[in-house]
């Protein structure tokens, strides 16, 4: 068994960012909380959309998918993975037998960092209370952590994706899958092993629900 997500070493924004997150008595109002958020000064300066996340319309998601911070298309909609890595997953997600429609869609990170860069600790540390308040709220049985940022959050900083990923981990009480992030697949090409890897993945994921 693996052990609950570690809260990051917090500074005082994301202290008053975990107990806004905690208050929430919904997703309604936890979106509505978060779409202001300033704890990251650098982002918030950047930023178009504090990208919250996507929730089925029917109550409690069948699994989750957590990537890493929204990309350049994602930041011009405040939706997630609605570009190029979304297109790929949507589709990957269909060749495994997922339907996106049954998923809730988050990030570790809300707000798109400067070209693309990877979240600082910082940045991460100061958005994990919005994510960890997701998490409770939706009650996930599965999530699906895209990519080594996301892997790193829910199994810790040590994690080597390529030996984390082909198995469930229990996170409090959650199976966790951690796999490729789409960009990666993208990066690889077609016949590329971190495309082959993700199908891989979310086909098990697939059986793991069925």
């Amino acid at each position: 068994m693996t052990r609950p997500p570690r809260s990051p070493r917090l500074d005082a924004a994301a202290e008053e960012v975990a107990r806004i997150a905690a208050a929430a008595p919904d997703w309604e109002f936890l979106a509505a909380a978060a779409r202001p958020c300033v704890a990251c000064p650098e982002l918030a300066a950047t930023r178009q959309h504090v990208v919250v996340g996507e929730v089925p319309a029917g109550g409690r998601p069948r699994f989750v998918l957590v990537g890493e911070a929204p990309g350049a298309t994602e930041d011009e909609t405040g939706r997630p993975f609605v570009g190029r890595s979304g297109a790929l997953l949507d589709q990957l997600l269909a060749e495994a037998g997922l339907d996106r429609a049954q998923a809730a869609v988050l990030n570790v990170v809300k707000c798109r960092p400067p070209g693309n860069r990877t979240p600082k600790s910082p940045e991460v540390a100061r958005c994990s209370g919005w994510l960890r308040r997701q998490l409770e709220l939706l009650d996930p049985p599965v999530v699906v952590a895209l990519g080594l940022s996301s892997a790193k959050w829910f199994l810790g900083p040590r994690t080597v994706l390529a030996q984390a990923r082909g198995r469930a981990h229990d996170v409090d009480g959650r199976a966790v899958w951690a796999t490729y992030h789409p960009s990666a697949a993208i990066r690889f090409g077609p016949n590329g092993a971190p495309r082959a890897g993700l199908l891989a993945d979310l086909t098990a994921v697939a059986e793991s629900l069925a």
